[in-house]
């Protein structure tokens, strides 16, 4: 493929992780083949199902809000993310996104290196 193409999401999607995702780079929307790049949103005092991700690697670079990201084993572990922070998250890793706002969203660049990551989220029940 040598076509440049732009994606402009009209609406949410509902994602695996119960969470509103703003499709953009996909195989699904421009034929990826190697990168998906979306926008998504939490809600506010939301969390994502937890989930780990088969296979492929994660970043998030945090835009607006504040998040604590719960993982590991049992989901024991955590870490908290502030607008202008990047997140590396493993294949494999079992995590789970909470806004720690009552009262408001929080919004994330989130970019993995499969164009079909969707297909490959696995609920963890640990």
């Amino acid at each position: 493929m040598d076509e440049i193409r732009v994606i402009r999401p009209q609406a949410a999607a509902r994602g695996r992780q119960r969470l509103d995702y703003f499709l953009g780079v996909s195989a699904e929307t421009c034929g990826a083949t190697g990168l998906a790049m979306h926008l998504v949103v939490v809600p506010p005092g939301a969390a994502a199902e937890p989930h780990l991700h088969d296979g492929y690697e994660t970043a998030i670079y945090q835009l607006e809000g504040r998040v604590e990201t719960r993982y590991g084993d049992g989901l024991e572990r955590s870490v908290v993310t502030e607008p202008g922070d990047f997140l590396f998250v493993p294949p494999g890793v079992p995590h789970q996104a909470v806004n720690l706002s009552a009262t408001e969203r929080a919004v994330a660049i989130v970019a993995r290196n499969d164009a079909n990551e969707a297909e490959r989220v696995v609920p963890y029940r640990g």
